[in-house]
């Protein structure tokens, strides 16, 4: 099956970099990894790099003329402040240069059901990122299919462009196939969905699109990027893993 969730151009492009999001999210991460980072997505020529907000300039500044975004996190990791801080942080991050938004919906009130706090949430911060567009972190892994569901739901109806699997740091776990084949059934081809949080193998990757993402978060993207000595469309690709099975290796020569 060829994935509607993606373009003509991305299946056609040799690959997969130009799905992933080169991402550095560690708290005790210096600017100088953060450059070395900025410096790889560069080379890679992933989707965008992801980082903190503090290092926003730092990253802008590693990347300038490459055509790769900074994406800055925003109530990251909890997303239990403020709404208004969150639309500050916003704010900031785009005014330092950041092309895209990863924020945190606030767990606690999809935890309780209030559904539209959630996508008021998400609509402040849409609406204080501008042109930017914004992924929403729903944090599937402590949800119950129902309630990603739903705020999967409030998330496009807030305007998010993207919904979004994990942190990453939440002890519930990260990505799951069936989160994200959950995500894409909800939100339908339109709305992105990015699969973050344990996916560190080629194999991981392509999975994850062959379940319904369009965009990969991923501390290991030079190491997924290595693991194709010869790469093919990304089409070709996904058929290829999709014979061998999911999480699957691929044939030689690819």
């Amino acid at each position: 099956m060829t994935p509607d969730w993606l373009d003509p151009a991305q299946l056609a492009t040799p690959g997969i970099a130009h799905l992933l999001d080169h991402t550095l999210l560690r708290p005790e991460a210096t600017e100088a990894e953060v450059r070395r980072v900025a410096e790889e997505g560069a080379r890679l020529r992933v989707a965008a790099v992801c980082v903190n907000g503090r290092w926003v300039r730092a990253a802008c500044d590693a990347l300038a003329g490459a055509a790769v975004p900074v994406a800055a996190v925003v109530g990251f990791p909890l997303g239990a402040m403020a709404t208004g801080a969150k639309a500050l942080e916003a704010e900031l991050a785009v005014a330092h240069g950041a092309g895209e938004l990863d924020m945190v919906i606030p767990l606690g009130e999809a935890k309780a059901g209030r559904w539209g706090a959630v996508r008021d949430d998400v609509r402040a911060v849409v609406s204080a990122a501008g042109t930017a567009p914004v992924k929403a972190i729903l944090e599937t892994a402590a949800l119950t299919p129902d309630e990603a569901v739903a705020a999967a739901r409030a998330a496009v109806e807030g305007g998010a462009a993207f919904v979004k699997t994990s942190t990453g740091f939440h002890a519930a776990g990260g990505a799951t196939l069936e989160a994200v084949a959950l995500l894409r059934r909800t939100v339908g081809a339109t709305i992105g969905v990015k699969a973050s949080g344990g996916v560190r193998t080629l194999a991981d990757a392509l999975a994850m699109v062959q379940a319904g993402a369009s965009r990969i978060g991923t501390s290991a993207a030079p190491a997924i990027v290595a693991a194709l000595s010869a790469p093919a469309p990304l089409r070709d690709l996904l058929r290829a893993a999709a014979r061998d099975g999911p999480r699957g290796g691929l044939p030689a020569g690819y």
